[in-house]
């Protein structure tokens, strides 16, 4: 395959090539598409000029099966298919995270079959394991979703609800045991603080966290959704090569005034949690912005995929650098870079810190409970608590 048709929301936006001689990709502007509307990414302006790139370019990139995902995807495609990108965007490009959507150059509009599944059955589904079993059968080949966690996404129905809404399910393989569990006491400390964070659930075993998509509006429609790879032009594998104060900028440069203020202190309070919770995974690909279309305000995303991640890497550090050193940073470092790249104010630099403080202290509570009466999330729990007491101390010191 060496051609998709790429769609921004429900118009025609160009075509996306790959050269000839394999080495690079071409993404040429639809000449009818003259809307803003039809614009793929805030840093690609529809133009006459195309736009080339030696590798895939970032924003189509940016959702690009990773990990079990993939894998799965590969193994029902590769000898029917083949399984170079293009290919995989071509078999997962009806679903995205954001607004783009692909097809065969010859089809007149991108699409999935749609289905939908009763959230409340998942939740309460005994074997939790076989279900996502089923679930990556039934649903890999339409998630367009990156991340190394196993997870597809879905559509289903709430009791009471008539529409049906778009979810993120996830499981974890056995490197990772208990992550469902563990995230989703990392996104309660962080729901506690005030922080904005997409709707999301347990199982009542713990095998799966349900998110509700926050790339979709009420009425179904999607919203334009950019990870901070794709704003700083850096592909997936490079998530890991930037540093906070550069994404700092990069919310500067993309965030619309009106938001820029929130935007910023979000941004802190979402370091400040993943300081506080040992979470080394908050890289380029974990922030982002949303906004209706191309030329609407632009805001910063919620707050999603937050872990403990020393209770499986002891040793674990931040994903990104911060005043020069990938460590866990006392509250001096996080002051100054708050109040110096954000333009923070220092009482409110405080009121952030004591009010996630307070957050995990909560959540703490919680947690022990869970911890009580699940015995086989013990070790995983009590390493989580540990790491917690540990970043509060050495966060407030």
């Amino acid at each position: 395959m060496n051609a998709l048709t790429v769609w921004a929301g429900e118009q025609r936006s160009g075509l996306l090539d790959r050269a000839t001689d394999n080495h690079r990709y071409i993404f040429s502007s639809d000449h009818s598409a003259e809307s803003p509307r039809s614009q793929v990414s805030l840093t690609m302006p529809v133009r006459l000029e195309s736009w080339v790139a030696r590798d895939l370019h970032p924003v189509f990139q940016m959702n690009l099966p990773e990990g079990a995902l993939l894998e799965a995807i590969r193994r029902a495609i590769a000898k029917l298919a083949g399984e170079d990108d293009l290919t995989i965007l071509r078999i997962t490009g009806g679903n995205q995270v954001g607004r783009n959507r692909f097809s065969l150059p010859e089809d007149t509009a991108p699409g999935i079959v749609e289905t939908a599944e009763s959230l409340d059955d998942m939740l309460s589904y005994p074997d939790t394991k076989e279900l996502f079993h089923e679930l990556v059968i039934k649903y890999a080949l339409r998630s367009g979703v990156s991340g190394v966690q196993p997870k597809v996404m879905l559509g289903a129905t709430e009791r009471g609800a008539a529409a049906v809404g778009g979810y993120i399910v996830k499981s974890w393989g056995d490197e990772y045991p208990c992550l469902a569990a563990n995230e989703f006491f990392c996104m309660t400390v962080a729901q506690k603080a005030g922080l904005p964070v997409p709707e999301f659930r347990m199982s009542e075993n713990g095998g799966l966290f349900v998110m509700k998509r926050f790339d979709m509006a009420a009425d179904g429609s999607p919203l334009g959704f950019e990870d901070m790879c794709s704003l700083q032009a850096l592909g997936t594998a490079e998530k890991y090569r930037s540093t906070y104060e550069r994404t700092a900028k990069s919310i500067k440069e993309f965030v619309s005034g009106e938001n820029l203020q929130s935007a910023r202190e979000q941004f802190f309070a979402s370091l400040v949690v993943s300081n506080m919770l040992r979470n080394g995974d908050a890289h380029l690909k974990n922030f982002g912005v949303l906004y209706d279309y191309p030329g609407a305000p632009v805001r910063l995303a919620p707050l999603y995929d937050v872990v403990t991640t020393t209770a499986y890497i002891p040793k674990d550090v931040p994903a990104l650098s911060l005043a020069g050193t990938k460590k866990w940073w006392p509250r001096k470092v996080l002051e100054k870079f708050a109040v110096t790249h954000l333009a923070v104010p220092i009482g409110r630099v405080n009121h952030i810190l004591e009010e996630i403080a307070d957050s995990v202290i909560d959540t703490r509570v919680l947690l022990s409970a869970y911890i009580s009466e699940h015995q086989e999330f013990r070790e995983v729990g009590e390493r989580m608590l540990a790491a917690w007491d540990e970043g509060v101390t050495d966060t407030l010191s």
